[in-house]
Order: C-alpha cells, then sequence, then structure tokens
C-alpha cells in the first residue's frame, strides 16, 4: 500500500520526492458497517482481513461467509433488528448471502444505487482513515499496517459524532420501510 500524503517539503525549487522502499504484494481488506439507531450513539463495527494466499489465486477481498459472520455478531452487539444499506459490491449480492439474509427476520436489506458512493456512510469512514492514521506514513511491515489501521478505526469508533457526520454528508435520513433484499 503506497502511503498516502498529507503535507510534505522540499527546498525551495526543487519537487517533493517521498520514497518508499518496495512494492508489498501482500493484501488487507476491512469491511465495516456504520450503525445508526435514532437515540442512540452511532457505531462502527469492523473487521479486518489479511489475505495470505491471494497471489496463489485465493480470494482477494471477503467471502459471503465473512459477511454473515459480521452481520450475525452485528446483530448480537447491537441487540436489535437491523437495516442494511448496501452498496452494489459483487459479494453483497451473492446468493448464497442473499438467501442467508433472506431467512432471517432481523434483516432489511436495501441496495444503493449503482456506482453512488457519495451515498455510502462507510466511504466516509475510509476517507477520514486514509487522511488521518495512515497518512505520512511509510508502514515497516504488515503487522505495522495492521496495527494502524486498527488503531484508526478504534478512534473513530469512539467518536460518534464523527459516524454521525458520514451519515449526514451523504443527505440520507434514518426513516427507512421495512422491505426483504430484492
Amino acid at each position: 500500500m503506497t502511503p498516502p500524503t498529507t503535507r510534505t517539503w522540499a527546498r525551495r525549487g526543487r519537487t517533493p520526492v517521498i520514497r518508499v522502499r518496495g512494492r508489498s504484494q501482500r493484501r488487507f481488506s476491512i469491511a465495516a458497517l456504520a450503525c445508526y439507531k435514532q437515540g442512540e450513539h452511532s457505531r462502527l463495527i469492523y473487521r479486518p482481513k489479511r489475505h495470505v494466499d491471494h497471489k496463489r489465486g485465493g480470494r482477494r477481498s471477503f467471502t459471503w461467509n465473512e459477511y454473515r459472520d459480521l452481520l450475525i455478531a452485528a446483530h448480537r452487539q447491537l441487540g436489535a433488528p437491523i437495516v442494511l444499506v448496501w452498496d452494489n459490491l459483487n459479494v453483497h449480492k451473492d446468493a448464497r448471502l442473499r438467501a442467508f439474509i433472506d431467512a432471517q427476520d432481523w434483516i432489511t436489506c436495501q441496495f444503493l444505487p449503482a456506482y453512488a458512493p457519495d451515498l455510502n456512510p462507510v466511504e466516509g469512514i475510509w476517507s477520514l482513515l486514509r487522511r488521518s492514521s495512515q497518512a505520512n506514513t511509510a508502514f515497516t511491515d504488515p503487522d505495522h499496517l495492521i496495527r494502524t489501521l486498527r488503531r484508526g478505526l478504534r478512534q473513530i469508533q469512539y467518536r460518534s459524532n464523527i459516524i454521525d457526520g458520514c451519515l449526514t454528508e451523504t443527505g440520507l435520513t434514518l426513516t427507512t420501510s421495512h422491505q426483504k433484499c430484492q
């Protein structure tokens, strides 16, 4: 992962150059749910994953089983039904995951329009993460990267006003109709 840069400097008349050693072929993914409930603090529930075999043809993202497990964990943690608003990621539309969602009475699912990242509050969280904890950092090893990601997500997780701001930025509201995925 090439480190994002927020600020740098160089001598007058020189172009600033940031050197990064090597290009790691390791792959990390993070699945996150921004959870909102009227009258309560917003929550961020996330799961990072390190892909160890993606170079040998292994999966390079979360599987439907891992999303299922995340939804179950979120339901247990929240102790309430979930209205799931998802983007159109191919795994989110997987037939096995949709069958699981349809079989649960505590999940209501809606999909965002195609190509509408501006309506997804989690995109705001990724943007904040890249601009805060990852900015101006050249990671020494994969463990350093994952520690930094977890620390950054934890900082966002404990500040419900930031999560609320990500929802406000989308222009979406908390009122929803109760329908199953279509």
